[in-house]
């Protein structure tokens, strides 16, 4: 059994973003671009050529066609009422989306956009034959083939228009010159803010170029795929939300680079005179300094860009003519390939030359910009000098001082007061109740020392007897007998 490609999903994602999106503009054109006082809308869907493509794969379950485009169409009516029963159709306005539903299973292969055949009888099928001014847009989940969108359909009082999701975000949105502008604007679902977000999220992703350059508005209009005027508002409003960022207006368009950091110092107590004498002198205007030459370097940069295109193309030509040459064994296609490429060489490296010098350039720029940016941030710190710096120092442990007297007296007062307050006759009671304390303690000690001899005595009592018992050594007697006037303690008889 077939299983949902990986396409799928996102092609639901598609039709839902712009039939949202579309539906709201829509409704904000009403009475303002589209004539009208009543309106119906209608909504319809391919769900049962859907589901006969499911049951072709042997895919029943239901919940499937909520994961899978429909192609769902909106068509919004507007009548003028002419009398009380009686209603005049004005015109029509359809949203539709086509996707091939054989390519939303895996069992498809690779998807390739709508053709001009397939867009064609679309059309005819949701627009039919228009008695009133239609207009009609439709979008591919898949985009459209070059051959539909050059083609001009010319169908009776309808205007189409061909909307497909952009690679780089956003919509492409393609329309005949006779469509008005509103109506391109009617069918594009991605609203001011989404746009601006695109153009702020691709500044962002290439901020290390302010670093080094600047960023030219036509060259971001080409990667996000909008108006170069759209992109200029953007920038504009970019360099205003950030004080760094600056934009630079000239014939080439516009150019968005990094300025010098605003220091958010302000000399209050500068006088009148003084201010008039700053205004006038060449000396410490660092920041217009900077500003001037990292608006220099922004177009020395893009110069060097273009350059670096213009080598790489001719690089590729080189390249060609040296396959046609190996190819090509005429002696005369080769002498006419061999000026070529020697003609070539010699302007890749003039371009060379040009590129390195503008480096050189660029990179002497940037070290004065870097010097004056360290001068800026040295002023705008306003560091103490010498003197202040050891003044500061000695008033500062001076105080230390003070402060640890202060707490050392204040502790000799504490002790003190706590002297003070207790009287002869409170030391005499708390010398009390240390004693009946040590009186306690000592008690169960004495007990316990009556309990272990107790026991000892116990033991020696029920010793069982010894065998062999020791004998006591006699007394020795003494051969010169007893003294006068001593008794001989060996005898007991002696007195």
């Amino acid at each position: 059994m077939a299983k949902l490609s990986d396409e799928a999903g996102e092609a639901l994602k598609i039709e839902n973003q712009f039939l949202s999106g579309v539906v709201a503009n829509i409704e904000e054109a009403k009475g303002r671009h589209l004539r009208g006082s009543i309106w119906q809308t209608v909504e319809q869907d391919d769900s049962d050529a859907l589901r006969a493509v499911m049951a072709s794969r042997r895919m029943y379950d239901r919940k499937l066609l909520k994961q899978l485009p429909q192609n769902r169409r909106v068509r919004v009516n507007g009548y003028d009422r002419k009398l009380f029963f009686w209603k005049k159709q004005t015109g029509s306005v359809i949203a539709s989306v086509i996707s091939r539903f054989e390519d939303l299973f895996d069992d498809a292969g690779e998807s390739k956009p709508i053709t001009l055949n397939e867009l064609t009888e679309h059309v005819r099928d949701i627009a039919g034959d228009t008695k009133v001014r239609s207009v009609v847009g439709v979008c591919s989940t898949r985009g459209f083939t070059d051959e539909a969108r050059q083609a001009r359909l010319e169908y009776p009082n309808i205007d189409l228009v061909l909307v497909e999701p952009s690679k780089g975000g956003g919509w492409r949105v393609t329309a005949d010159d006779g469509v008005p502008e509103f109506v391109r604007g009617m069918f594009d679902p991605e609203d001011v803010d989404q746009k601006l977000n695109r153009v702020k999220e691709e500044v962002g992703r290439r901020g290390t170029d302010l670093l080094t350059g600047g960023l030219a508005a036509d060259r971001i209009a080409e990667d996000v795929g909008l108006p170069v005027e759209f992109v200029n508002r953007a920038l504009d409003r970019i360099a205003k939300a950030d004080p760094e960022l600056r934009v630079s207006k000239s014939k080439a368009g516009r150019l968005l680079y990094r300025g010098a950091a605003v220091v958010t110092t302000e000399k209050s107590s500068m006088s009148f005179v003084d201010r008039i004498k700053e205004m006038f002198s060449k000396e410490g205007d660092e920041v217009s300094k900077i500003n001037m030459l990292s608006e220099r370097r922004a177009a020395l940069a893009q110069r060097r860009n273009r350059l670096y295109e213009e080598i790489a193309q001719l690089e590729e030509k080189e390249a060609d003519l040296l396959k046609q040459g190996r190819e090509n064994k005429s002696p005369v296609v080769r002498r006419r390939v061999v000026a070529q490429i020697a003609q070539l060489r010699k302007d890749i490296g003039r371009q060379n030359t040009t590129a390195n010098m503008l480096n050189q350039q660029i990179n002497i720029i940037s070290t004065d910009v870097h010097n004056l940016t360290l001068i800026q941030q040295g002023e705008a710190a306003s560091l103490p000098d010498t003197h202040e710096l050891t003044e500061n120092a000695v008033r500062a442990e001076e105080m230390l001082e003070t402060l640890k007297g202060d707490a050392d007296l204040v502790s000799s007062l504490e002790t003190g007061v706590g002297e003070v307050l207790t009287s002869q006759e409170e030391v005499d009671i708390l010398a009390e109740l240390d004693a009946v304390e040590q009186t306690e303690s000592a008690a169960p000690e004495k007990a316990k020392r009556q309990a272990s001899s107790a026991g000892a005595a116990d033991d020696v009592l029920f010793d069982p007897p010894v065998a062999n018992p020791p004998i006591p050594n006699p007394p020795i007697p003494n051969p010169t007998g007893p003294k006068s006037g001593q008794r001989d303690q060996a005898d007991p008889e002696a007195s």
